[in-house]
């Protein structure tokens, strides 16, 4: 069994057995897997990438070749328990938009994303006067998929903007769990369980 990313073990953790789970931007299949082989979901994934579509395939894994920003909208309502978009959301074209189409094919989402606001990416970008890379940001800025850089405090302000529910929320750095409490400064990754 290969090793969950820290944010990929809160999902699995927190999904409910043989759930129905849309996993989109599902890369190599590792969190699919998982819950297919673990919590006995219908597991099934959407990803860009060819090769990942391939290995995915290659896993015995139910996935097909998609564009978060325009494929979801062939979903019926409702279809699945969870939607999951798992460090995808800053390198959609509209975050807001690919957010409302989870939550119309998905009862629950997750979301994980890098928070552009931790201090070290602060502090990196102050000393340096450069866009930080760092282990979890390994790319340089021109060659990133990353976008749109939000921080945890610009997510959650968008989830008020559009009415989103949030069911829970998990913290990290690294796979150390952080209070709530100064998670924007704090905080490298965030996991938001939202429904509508």
């Amino acid at each position: 069994m290969s090793q969950l990313r820290p944010d990929l073990a809160v999902i699995r953790d927190n999904v409910d057995p043989d759930s129905r789970v849309l996993d989109v931007g599902c890369g190599d299949g590792t969190l699919l897997a998982a819950l297919r082989d673990q919590k006995g979901c219908d597991a099934r994934g959407m990803e860009i990438d060819p090769d990942n579509v391939a290995a995915c395939v290659g896993k015995g894994l139910s996935v097909i070749q998609g564009d978060a920003d325009s494929d979801l909208a062939f979903y019926p309502d409702a279809t699945f328990d969870y939607a999951i978009l798992s460090q995808t959301l800053q390198t959609t074209r509209r975050p807001d938009i690919v957010l409302d189409e989870l939550l119309r094919i998905g009862r629950k989402a997750f979301v994980s994303f890098p928070n552009f606001a931790h201090w070290r990416v602060r502090l990196t970008l102050f000393w340096s006067g450069r866009m930080p890379v760092t282990r979890l940001l390994p790319e340089a800025w021109y060659e990133t998929p990353n976008i749109h850089h939000a921080t945890i405090d610009d997510f959650r302000q968008l989830l008020r903007d559009r009415g989103i529910k949030v069911e829970n929320a998990w913290f990290l750095k690294g796979d150390k769990h952080r209070s709530p409490a100064a998670a924007n400064f704090r905080a490298e990754h965030a996991v938001f369980l939202l429904s509508k």
